[in-house]
């Protein structure tokens, strides 16, 4: 039976077919849907893990134990599970173990458009890149074969286009896999240096057996259409070409990126008078297609930025470009923006008002840099708030008195904060951080997190208590409050600041868009006592506008978080 599906759904389904017991990993655009959508089956342990290297970890002790094991993230979350996968690349598995990573070129909803094909290279495990849905399904599926096979943990790389696209997938029963004994060797398991150098020796060897499969490899095609022109591609890259350019070419398409085959290469370019590259990101079958010796071009035409896609491709190599329907009107311009609502705003308004440098950090709170509030600083990556923030302060000592803190949410607190915070408490830097505890993961669309009470199934889970926990690492100055009373918050910020020691700020409440948030009746403007004075704009509210020279609130919008009643000084904003 056929079905239409997302490609990370369609994931998901191979894990299932294939015999996967075991999935771990922390939610993150564009692979959050492919554990969401693993856990649906009951055959599987599914579970949010606090960070991806915690979920690469706990995959591989349950591939020590047997099972086919599974770890999903997107790009920048692969280099926080780089320290195990590096080593597990050494130790190799026991039951396979597949690592789905999803790249997004064009920064759709990341801080950078890394290629993770490097990791794969740097880390000497194969990757697997799928085109579309059902590519997704077998190369889940064939991942761990190849990883029983060569011993070795495999990754599977996709791309938002392919994570988030549909098309027809073809589901099968599930293949029942019994649980390989553990049979205890510390030579291959416990990487101290006397067994690691044994080791590194296996895995070069076995990156000589890859090679060799590559080469053969059924994922790795060739498509002759008669042509002397060749096209060498992978992934999403492959299907725009193939739309772009249809049969006017020969394709080379890739479904192991890593490591790339020698002879297949060379042979398909042997047949053509003119080879061109067409990867997205950076140009690494390129590279190794000009280390054969073979004259291409790939990024000169194409460039390292951004997204590839069909009318790109056609104007660049025929000159014209295809037909595309537009829109029948020009629409809006809608830049993201922080929900009505949103329990961060009154933080970030309170921060704007007193010129305070904030350190920001990775989740829909970054939206508190965009207009009207611009109240952060900078953002670097998941956890680094507090980290820059004490070493901001450290230097600028007394000049950063009282006006510095850090922002960071509940999740991703208990991602990577939490190590940062201790070594606040621990260095003594008079720092002040602001944890935003919404009770949700917001930003990668309301999953679980060890703060929230609840696991990846909706069942009742231990939570950490935020409050003991800061106190338990040696943060003596913790209190909670209230984001929707400004006047609340701005004495906790503060009071906070003004202290000569760490202190932490809990922002407690819960995202507007959580299903078991009652809201009250939306607010409304007298217009006889608006003074045109703007001021409730200054909070980015979605729901707030000017209309004939009068502030007006959109009931539809509205959730009546009453911020902009405090704000008010003319009290036209009433209940």
């Amino acid at each position: 039976m056929k079905k239409l599906m997302l490609g990370n759904e369609a994931f998901a389904r191979g894990l299932y077919e294939a015999g996967c017991r075991f999935a771990s990993s922390y939610p993150g655009t564009p692979s959050t849907e492919i554990t969401e959508t693993i856990a649906k089956y009951d055959e599987v342990y599914a579970e949010w893990a606090p960070n991806e290297k915690v979920a690469v970890e706990s995959a591989l002790g349950a591939s020590f134990a047997g099972a086919r094991a599974f770890a999903a993230m997107k790009h920048v979350g692969l280099n926080v599970a780089a320290d195990p996968l590096y080593t597990a690349a050494y130790t190799g598995v026991n039951g396979g173990l597949v690592i789905a990573v999803a790249d997004d070129p064009g920064m759709h909803s990341s801080q950078n458009e890394q290629d993770s094909r490097h990791h794969a290279i740097a880390s000497k495990v194969p990757m697997l890149e799928p085109s579309d849905s059902q590519e997704c399904k077998e190369f889940a599926m064939l991942g761990y074969d190849i990883s029983e096979e060569f011993d070795t943990p495999v990754l599977v790389r996709t791309a938002t286009r392919v994570a988030h696209s549909q098309s027809a997938v073809e589901q099968l029963p599930r293949q029942e896999k019994e649980l390989k004994p553990y049979v205890k060797n510390p030579q291959k398991y416990v990487m101290v240096p006397a067994n690691a150098r044994g080791r590194h020796v296996i895995v070069e060897e076995r990156t000589k057996k890859l090679i060799a499969y590559a080469e053969t490899a059924p994922i790795n095609k060739v498509e002759d259409n008669g042509s002397d022109i060749g096209v060498i591609t992978c992934g999403a890259a492959y299907q725009y070409a193939k739309e772009a350019l249809g049969t006017k070419v020969n394709y080379l398409k890739l479904g192991m990126t890593n490591p790339l085959p020698n002879q297949l290469f060379l042979d398909f370019a042997a047949k053509c008078k003119t080879v061109y590259i067409i990867e997205e990101l950076d140009g690494i079958l390129e590279q190794h297609a000009k280390a054969l010796g073979i004259a291409c071009r790939g990024k000169e035409i194409f460039g390292c930025i951004g997204e590839l896609n069909q009318v790109i491709i056609a104007e660049k190599l025929l000159g014209t470009a295809p037909e595309v329907t537009p829109y029948p009107e020009q629409l809006p311009i809608r830049p993201p923006v922080m929900c009505a609502g949103c329990p961060h705003r009154g933080v970030f308004y309170t921060l704007a008002k007193h010129k305070i440098t904030v350190s920001g950090d990775i989740g829909c709170y970054t939206l508190g840099a965009a207009k009207p509030l611009e109240s952060i600083d900078w953002t670097i990556c998941m956890g680094s708030s507090i980290s820059c923030l004490h070493g901001y302060n450290k230097i600028l000592n007394e000049k950063s008195q009282n006006k510095t803190v850090a922002v960071i949410g509940d999740s991703t607190f208990m991602h990577t904060g939490l190590n940062s915070l201790v070594n606040v408490a621990y260095n003594a830097s008079n720092s002040t951080v602001i944890i935003l505890d919404n009770s949700i993961t917001g930003m990668t669309g309301h999953q679980q997190n060890p703060t929230t009470g609840k696991n990846l199934k909706g069942d009742p889970a231990a939570a950490v208590d935020l409050v003991a926990l800061c106190h338990a690492i040696g943060i003596h100055r913790v209190r909670v409050a209230d984001p929707y009373h400004l006047a609340e918050m701005e004495q906790a910020i503060l009071e906070e600041l003004a202290v000569d020691e760490p202190s932490v700020i809990i922002s407690r409440r819960p995202c507007a868009l959580l299903k078991y948030v009652k809201h009250n009746p939306p607010l409304h403007v007298e217009n006889d006592k608006c003074r045109s004075c703007k001021m409730c704009l200054k909070l980015g509210c979605p729901a707030i506008s000017m209309k004939d020279g009068k502030a007006c609130i959109d009931h539809t919008q509205c959730v009546g978080c009453g911020i902009c009643e405090e704000l008010c000084k003319f009290d036209a904003i009433t209940k």
